[in-house]
């Protein structure tokens, strides 16, 4: 699950006790005219809540249009339904857009609240009244949804930069690992290649002795092997962590922002390099080709499947082949993955790269939390 709102623990559910306010009958109209549209209502939010719980980023916008829908179509016969419009608030402050923005779409939502009072014939009084409760608390909450999720892409590329530490110091042990074996390697064929000539200058008048070469030249070949495996054992795939923070760097150094959404469940380590060398890919073609400021990259487990998103702002293109899709395509398709690309001339290039994650064992933890 994205942690934007759910590492809030409780939180999310002990927010739905504001779903009262919509129970009470603030103008004495009778039950039957606006308890069951309200009651039918709340059925209809509660999907959509948790499922913005559930989605990672922007599409938490498309979740809380849709609650702030209910709201407008319920406000007629219920006056408490401007909860609605707190909520949609909220789901609209994680969804990782900026400030700007945010308060960009709460005053929009604002303004048609506004009208639709002044059009079912609020007195001017109530409509000022309502307006900035909701103004204030709608406000209020998305605020701080925004910063506790602004909180956690600063904390990630922390954990980036630690990342990067251990990746420049993998780097450096492989340099060693290479060294090393030069050397090893270097000794060794070069014994087996004195003892193996000597064994043949010895077959024919010393048989036993040629056999006893031999048997040496076989034991040197096994302990080089094996000191080869103990050599190589530190070597390891890079993975999604160290790939976002090469990214960064790469970016950066052409003026480009980069803002990542990493989670926290363990991917199987096939599925974990795909994603890396996509995520490659798809930067090295932002750096190259976008001409953008600002990109964004997310990682996410949804409905079985891990999900990598990649956006810019640049100048987006008609997508043809090369720049490395053919090989995101093909090793995705090795693990029944899929590649998704929209490009709008001027309005960016979004890439996503969808994988289905094996079945999780019986009785195993379906997700594992890094701590």
């Amino acid at each position: 699950m994205p942690p934007d709102l759910a590492d809030q623990g409780w939180a999310p559910l002990w927010s739905l006790l504001y779903l009262g306010f919509l129970f009470i009958n603030y103008n004495g109209r009778p039950a039957s005219t606006w308890l069951p549209p309200t009651a039918l209502s709340v059925c209809v939010f509660l999907p959509l809540y948790y499922r913005a719980l559930q989605v990672c980023g922007r599409r938490r916008l498309y979740y809380g249009a849709a609650i702030a829908l209910i709201g407008y179509a319920l406000i007629a016969i219920n006056t408490g339904a401007n909860t609605y419009l707190i909520y949609a608030g909220a789901c609209a402050g994680a969804a990782g857009i900026g400030l700007r923005r945010l308060f960009e779409i709460i005053a929009g939502a604002l303004v048609v609240y506004s009208l639709e009072l002044w059009l079912l014939g609020w007195p001017g009084q109530y409509i000022a009244l309502s307006v900035t409760i909701t103004a204030m608390v709608g406000l209020a909450i998305s605020a701080a949804n925004h910063f506790h999720h602004e909180k956690r892409l600063r904390q990630a590329e922390l954990k980036l930069s630690h990342d990067e530490v251990r990746r420049l110091a993998a780097l450096a042990e492989r340099e060693r690992i290479g060294r090393d074996l030069h050397d090893l390697l270097g000794h060794t064929l070069s014994l087996i290649t004195l003892k193996s000539e000597l064994a043949v200058k010895l077959f024919e008048r010393d048989p036993h002795a040629a056999r006893r070469e031999i048997a040496d030249v076989e034991r040197v070949a096994r302990d080089a092997l094996g000191q080869v495996r103990r050599a190589v054992t530190g070597i390891r795939t890079a993975g999604l962590s160290a790939e976002l923070a090469s990214a960064r760097l790469l970016l950066e150094s052409s003026d480009v922002r980069l803002e990542y959404e990493l989670v926290d469940a363990l991917l199987p380590p096939e599925i974990e390099t795909v994603l890396a060398l996509t995520v490659r890919e798809a930067v090295t073609n932002i750096q190259r080709h976008a001409q953008a400021t600002r990109a964004r990259v997310e990682v996410g487990v949804e409905g079985g499947e891990a999900r990598l998103a990649i956006s810019d702002d640049g100048i987006g293109a008609t997508i043809l082949p090369g720049n490395g899709l053919s090989g995101m395509r093909e090793r995705l398709a090795l693990l029944d993955g899929r590649l998704e690309i929209q490009s709008v001339r001027g309005r960016g290039t979004r890439l996503a790269a969808i994988v289905p994650l094996p079945p999780a064992p019986r009785g195993a933890a379906t997700t594992a939390m890094a701590t």
